[in-house]
């Protein structure tokens, strides 16, 4: 069974004058969402093997405070350049080359992608915007990645700061 939660990066700040979009830092809120989120979600789900993210910084800097809420090195952080600013079939991509070994994998990316990719998880899940730093969780029954995209999952849930 492998188990997939998706993370749309948390609040970040406007980008200052001549500084590239990859550089945003989370602001205040951001901060604050992505610290409560993520002890949300470590209250759901106990363990995750895996934290796979963009490597800009609003991305990266979420993921890191999921990492701390479940005891894990940021050092262990799978960062994957492709999921900066992702299109669908990255996303799906990306989970083919998933270690198999992983049954559960967070991923933290960025929108319009990021809603593209959980609209498509789910028959009859549709939402217009992923909010900043929601969270969404699907499983399947599958036994490697490669076949996560070709099967039946199941939606587990979808949280965000503001519900």
């Amino acid at each position: 069974m492998k188990t997939l939660i998706v993370v749309r990066h948390a609040k970040s700040s406007d980008a200052k004058t001549g500084q590239r979009d990859f550089d945003r830092p989370l602001n205040a809120r951001g901060e604050s969402d992505a610290m409560q989120m993520a002890k949300k979600i470590s209250e759901k789900i106990l363990h995750i093997d895996r934290f796979v993210s963009s490597p800009a910084r609003r991305a990266s800097d979420t993921c890191k405070f999921f990492c701390n809420a479940f005891k894990t090195p940021v050092s262990e952080i799978k960062y994957i350049q492709e999921l900066y600013n992702a299109a669908l079939p990255t996303f799906y991509s990306v989970l083919n080359f998933l270690d198999d070994a992983d049954d559960s994998v967070a991923l933290f990316s960025h929108n319009p992608g990021v809603t593209q990719f959980v609209n498509s998880l789910c028959t009859g899940f549709n939402i217009d915007n992923m909010p900043t730093c929601a969270v969404f969780a699907v499983q399947s029954e599958v036994v490697t990645w490669r076949d996560f995209q070709h099967t039946e999952r199941e939606f587990l849930f979808m949280h965000y700061p503001k519900e």
